[in-house]
């Protein structure tokens, strides 16, 4: 069963919330891609993959498929959270490439391709990018996208972790004077004011 709270979307960039799709947001850490129902529901709430192609998946899907799908998307998180964390607060340059290695051949197994199509009230035409969502391991491709995004457009020096105690959230600091410390003021940010607060108020008695 997916879990029923919605995932955490704090950091101002897909590739990070991928990685944020496990989180302890009170005491007990919480999967949000923990089995295929649940990589589904995720995938359905980043708006990465339409609502359609994920039904279809779901009808076509052997027992046990998707669950085996899950397993290799928690796993792609593991190894990408080990490489972002590794490199957080720094730039990245090509001597990551051969780092990524899995991340390309993942990329090499995407069947995208390009249209052009009407635009939005059909005066006008736009060009879109879509894919053939021809098996269940397709649906790893937009998780891949979002990821190669992360490393070749953001700039790595500005991604950060959570300043909470237990927290382990990621995030990319697009504020002014990248002076965002907290995955949000609501959890985090109170808390360490709430303890802040507390500890001056033991230091005056």
């Amino acid at each position: 069963m997916p879990p029923s709270s919605p995932a955490i979307l704090i950091a101002d960039a897909p590739g990070l919330d991928f990685l944020n799709s496990i989180a302890t947001p009170v005491d007990v850490a919480i999967d949000w891609i923990d089995d295929g129902d649940a990589l589904l529901a995720w995938l359905d709430q980043m708006r990465m993959v339409p609502a359609a192609v994920l039904a279809e998946v779901r009808q076509r899907a052997m027992p046990g498929e998707l669950d085996r799908l899950a397993d290799q998307a928690r796993s792609l998180r593991e190894w990408f959270r080990a490489f972002v964390r590794e490199r957080k607060g720094h730039a990245l340059d090509a001597s990551s490439l051969g780092e990524l290695e899995p991340l390309n051949l993942l990329l090499a197994r995407d069947e995208g391709y390009a249209q052009v199509l009407a635009g939005d009230g059909g005066g006008s035409l736009r060009f879109v990018r879509t894919r053939r969502w021809t098996s269940p391991e397709s649906l790893l491709q937009p998780i891949g996208e979002a990821m190669a995004k992360l490393v070749a457009e953001e700039d790595f020096t500005h991604i950060k972790a959570c300043e909470g105690p237990t927290c382990t959230l990621l995030f990319a600091d697009h504020t002014r004077g990248r002076v965002r410390r907290w995955c949000s003021m609501a959890a985090c940010g109170n808390r360490a004011k709430q303890t802040a607060h507390r500890q001056r108020a033991k230091a005056h008695h």
